[in-house]
């Protein structure tokens, strides 16, 4: 059997391993990126992207993934449904007194689960090639490489080019059979596997829901966020003082924001997750603000032990938490809460709660 035809049936055993692994779709790209790298630099220098000077940096490896993984030839893209059953997210945003977190992180973090699945995907495809002498002649050194949400690469645009969605207005990924409750995976590879057909068509027609429900007002255009406005840049990636005129309009949105995606038309075809690693842990999903923002420094760590909101820290955590309470009913339980930090030992801390306490005083 010719080389070709061999990498051919390869790209379909990889397909099916990958769902054996757990994953929900799997496509392959090759290196060439097409318009996303214009896009992304394009972004960077209209200053969109905010305190996230990271992004600024490696833009030469975003743009050529062999740069970042010497030998790469293709790309192995995979999504993971994270969607928890019985999320009740419209009901909590609607409860002023209610945490709101992200529903990607209401669980355990995704990173290690992702690349040790993606791992386990290259020493499979590494046996294929071992028990293929064929395979073996022309591809002695099979090398690759797993990431998540990591390094200097173009997710979406890679799972674009790899056939599983298209990018829509909200930004996110969205495929018609699964919506945008998902996260991506790539597994760059040194082999020459033959690259789906990019998903071209954009099923978003004349909708507008996302741009007309974002909180903060933070698209600038179809497919253009103004990272600077969106409340999962303000509760995470930021690190300083959040604007004093987004606060009231985080509502209780504490660590991310979902509401681009919960009003998609697309996300009612989302399936809900089979990882139970993504199910709520301690009640993060119905959570009242008073309890979390009374968690201590200690407690905060041993809750968050192996979730994706450790990252944010906790003088973030605090600070997300004074500006929802803020925004929430007053009452005496929240006033003491507030009246009780607010000469805690961090400026930002000290600023976000006294801005919640004149902001209860000026309602009241």
């Amino acid at each position: 059997m010719p080389t070709q035809a061999l990498l051919n049936h390869l790209a379909k055993d990889i397909k099916h391993l990958a769902r054996e692994l757990g994953f929900s779709a799997c496509g392959i790209s090759g290196i060439d990126l097409g318009e996303h790298p214009a896009y992304l630099e394009k972004w960077l220098a209209a200053g969109l992207h905010g305190d996230m000077q990271w992004m600024e940096n490696n833009l030469d490896k975003r743009r050529d993934p062999s740069l970042l993984e010497a030998g790469t030839q293709a790309i192995i893209s995979v999504r993971l449904d994270y969607l928890p059953p019985e999320t009740q997210a419209v009901k909590i945003l609607g409860s002023a007194d209610k945490a709101y977190v992200s529903r990607y992180a209401l669980g355990r973090d995704y990173h290690k689960l992702i690349r040790k699945r993606l791992s386990k995907l290259a020493e499979q495809i590494n046996q294929k090639i071992a028990a293929t002498p064929e395979l073996k002649a022309a591809f002695p050194e099979f090398t690759s490489r797993a990431f998540t949400d990591s390094a200097p690469v173009l997710e979406r645009g890679i799972a674009q080019q790899a056939g599983l969605g298209w990018i829509g207005k909200n930004c996110m990924l969205i495929t018609p059979k699964a919506g945008s409750w998902f996260f991506l995976g790539e597994l760059y590879v040194s082999l020459p596997l033959p690259a789906d057909q990019p998903f071209i068509k954009d099923h978003c027609g004349a909708c507008t829901a996302c741009h007309v429900a974002c909180p903060t007002q933070a698209f600038v255009a179809d497919g253009v966020l103004d990272a600077r406005r969106c409340i999962s840049y303000l509760t995470i990636e930021l690190k300083g003082s959040i604007p004093e005129a987004l606060r009231p309009l985080m509502g209780n949105r504490i660590y991310g924001c979902d509401d681009c995606q919960l009003v998609c038309p697309w996300t009612r075809f989302s399936p809900t997750t089979k990882e139970t690693d993504f199910h709520p842990r301690h009640q993060l999903d119905s959570s009242d603000l008073i309890d979390l923002f009374n968690w201590d420094e200690a407690t905060f760590l041993k809750n968050t032990q192996g979730s994706p909101i450790r990252r944010t820290g906790y003088i973030s955590w605090l600070r997300n938490l004074a500006v929802a309470l803020g925004n929430a009913p007053a009452s005496n339980t929240i006033i003491e809460a507030l009246t009780a930090k607010q000469d805690y030992p961090d400026p930002i801390v000290q600023e976000h709660v006294a801005w919640a306490l004149a902001r209860h005083k000026e309602i009241n």
